[in-house]
């Protein structure tokens, strides 16, 4: 499931709290980054589209129907799949170009793949 970025703060708040009512959703997004009723109104209908949220009456409750892991896990392999051509080894290999890593962080991920065979 691709959701968006917009899409994404409507779940996250669906993650960190929750159901909540439409109501809700909006004032948490209100207060968090200016967005009005109609703005959130939409997005949470986008969601709904995209079944990543049911919408349950009555107070237009909203419950994520995906767990943040899940879209984490789709996003992921998005970004992989486009820009690595699906080669984890290569996506690796770039992080750790760019990014660097210390010895600590080197170790665990290497005690991570090899549990993971």
């Amino acid at each position: 499931m691709k959701l968006f970025d917009s899409e994404l703060k409507i779940m996250e708040v669906l993650w960190e709290q929750g159901p909540k009512s439409a109501k809700e959703i909006v004032d948490v997004l209100s207060d968090r980054i200016g967005w009005n009723k109609n703005t959130t109104y939409t997005v949470i209908k986008k969601c709904i589209e995209k079944g990543a949220i049911a919408r349950e009456e009555p107070g237009f409750l909203c419950t994520a129907l995906v767990t943040h892991d899940e879209v984490a896990q789709s996003e992921t392999e998005q970004l992989i799949d486009k820009m690595y051509g699906g080669s984890s080894e290569l996506f690796f290999s770039s992080f750790l170009k760019n990014q660097g890593i210390s010895e600590e962080d080197a170790a665990r991920l290497a005690k991570m793949i090899k549990e993971g065979k």
